[in-house]
C-alpha cells in the first residue's frame, strides 16, 4: 500500500521516463510534488525502494527504474499537472522495428548508413507518428542527462527542434554528435551534458539536424 505522496511521484516518474527517456531530476520531482527539499524526495524514493516499485541504480546519474505501478485509486485532478493522466497498466504489443546505425560517435552521415542491416524492436508506445532509428552512444558527454555510455537513443528524424532540445548534429557532412541544442545568431551551440566537455559553438551553415532525442533504451547486464 503506497501513500498518497509516494503514489503521485511514482506516476511523475514514470511519466517523465516514456516521455523523455530518462528519469527527473531531484529538482524536477520536487517542484512536481510542490515541496520545499529534497530531503522529502529522497524519503518518497526510498519507500518506494522498500515496497518494491522503484529501483535506484546508484553508480548511474538520475537513473531511477520503476518495476510495477499500482490501480489507479486516486481522481486524475489530484496528480501533479505534468503526469500523463490514464491507466498505466501495461499491455502485451507487438514490437516495433527500426534501423539500427551504430555508434554515435562513428562520424558518418546517418544517410551513409541507410543501408544498415541491423535493427532494433522497441515497444511501439516509445515512438508516435513519424520516421525513428536508433543509435547506440558512445562516451559519456551527455552523463547528466541520464544517457550512458552503451545506452540506444531512438531519434525522431526531423530537422524541426526547439532550443533545449537533445538532438543529432551532422557538423561539416562529416562529423555526427548528440547534444543540446541552444540557438544564439547565426550560430547553433551543442551543449554536453557533463562538465568535463565543453559547449561547441557551430555557424547554423555548417550544420544539420538529422532528428531530435524521443526515447532512450537502457540494457542492465
Amino acid at each position: 500500500m503506497l501513500t498518497r505522496k509516494q503514489h503521485k511521484l511514482l506516476l511523475f516518474i514514470e511519466s517523465h521516463l516514456k516521455q523523455t527517456g530518462f528519469s527527473p531530476s531531484f529538482d524536477e520531482m520536487k517542484e512536481a510534488m510542490g515541496l520545499r527539499s529534497k530531503s522529502g524526495i529522497h524519503r518518497l524514493i526510498s519507500g518506494l525502494e522498500e515496497r518494491g516499485f522503484l529501483r535506484r541504480h546508484h553508480h548511474r546519474a538520475r537513473a531511477l527504474e520503476v518495476i510495477q505501478l499500482p490501480e489507479m485509486a486516486e481522481s486524475p485532478e489530484a496528480l501533479p499537472a505534468n503526469v500523463i493522466r490514464g491507466d498505466f497498466a501495461r499491455t502485451a504489443q507487438p514490437l516495433h522495428k527500426i534501423p539500427l546505425y551504430g555508434r554515435i560517435a562513428a562520424g558518418l552521415p546517418i544517410e551513409a548508413l541507410s543501408d544498415t542491416t541491423s535493427f532494433l524492436d522497441i515497444p511501439p508506445d516509445l515512438t508516435g507518428t513519424g520516421d525513428y532509428y536508433a543509435l547506440e552512444v558512445a562516451g559519456d558527454s551527455m552523463i547528466d542527462a541520464g544517457i550512458m555510455d552503451g545506452d540506444y537513443v531512438i531519434i525522431k528524424r526531423t530537422d524541426s527542434v526547439e532550443n533545449g532540445q537533445i538532438v543529432v548534429a551532422l557538423i561539416d557532412d562529416n562529423d555526427v554528435t548528440l547534444k543540446r541544442l541552444r540557438r544564439k545568431g547565426n550560430a547553433i551551440a551543442l551543449e554536453a551534458a557533463n562538465p568535463n566537455y565543453e559547449t561547441r559553438i557551430v555557424p547554423a551553415e555548417r550544420l544539420k539536424i538529422q532528428g531530435r532525442l524521443a526515447a532512450l533504451i537502457r540494457r542492465y547486464h
